[in-house]
């Protein structure tokens, strides 16, 4: 039997309607002095926060109250599944897509791919592998490599990165980008990512991304709960997500 508890993930129908109810108080009852709500849950993808941002601006609401939660696979799995979040931004790669797909039919999700990306290592400017184009996995054997933390070590299947089930001499986890980032710049250290880097992500500026030899391709899509209709702004960010879909 696989050590995740599928039964962790499932919603019993009282928290069902709890959560519905919520929702219902929240857009329908103006408890909150009349503020607009709406949240997403998402892995850490800057192009998520940016579709986020870009409906605010563009529908310029009077008064809300608006949620953007970058945070583990898990939370954002249970966020859209407990209704908590109306949107999730969600990745899964070769290594753990039947695991992630079975719980997506568990959790009644319904996931609509973005894009597909190949799988890159990300080390700071200075690195002395920095100027190459290409690099095997392990050849980076001798540096640290900065993973999201996942919470435990047999969570690996829930992993944001690709090259999950790979078998790290020097590992450090961590749940913070800007962490991650000083951790990678000081120690000489890499990440494994889809190579998402732009000149529009200023936090991620001094980032060098070489393409790995090895093939682990990420799937980058999004969740909504299944049957659940979306509120205005939940449509918006979708329309908006849609600037981003590759495949």
């Amino acid at each position: 039997r696989h050590p995740i508890s599928v039964s962790a993930f499932l919603l019993n129908r009282s928290s069902d309607l709890v959560g519905q109810y919520e929702i219902l108080e929240d857009r329908y009852l103006s408890r909150d002095g009349g503020r607009e709500k709406f949240s997403v849950s998402a892995q850490h993808y800057n192009f998520a926060i940016r579709a986020f941002a870009d409906v605010i601006k563009r529908k310029d609401p009077e008064k809300y109250a608006f949620s953007f939660h970058e945070t583990k696979t898990q939370n954002v799995l249970d966020d859209v599944a407990m209704l908590k979040s109306e949107v999730g931004i969600i990745s899964f790669s070769g290594s753990n897509e039947s695991v992630i797909r079975k719980i997506f039919r568990d959790c009644q999700l319904e996931f609509a791919p973005l894009m597909k990306r190949d799988t890159y290592i990300y080390v700071w400017k200075t690195h002395p592998f920095a100027g190459r184009d290409e690099i095997s996995i392990d050849e980076m054997r001798g540096f640290p490599c900065v993973a999201f933390d996942q919470t435990s070590d047999r969570n690996y299947y829930l992993s944001e990165e690709a090259m999950a089930d790979y078998s790290f001499d020097r590992l450090i986890r961590s749940d913070d980008r800007a962490t991650t980032l000083e951790l990678i710049a000081r120690l000489d250290g890499y990440s494994v990512g889809c190579g998402m880097l732009s000149e529009e992500d200023s936090v991620l500026k001094g980032l060098v991304s070489i393409k790995m030899k090895e093939e682990d391709p990420l799937t980058i899509g999004y969740i909504v709960r299944k049957g659940r209709a979306l509120s205005h702004y939940g449509e918006e960010y979708l329309k908006e997500l849609q600037k981003y879909r590759e495949i």
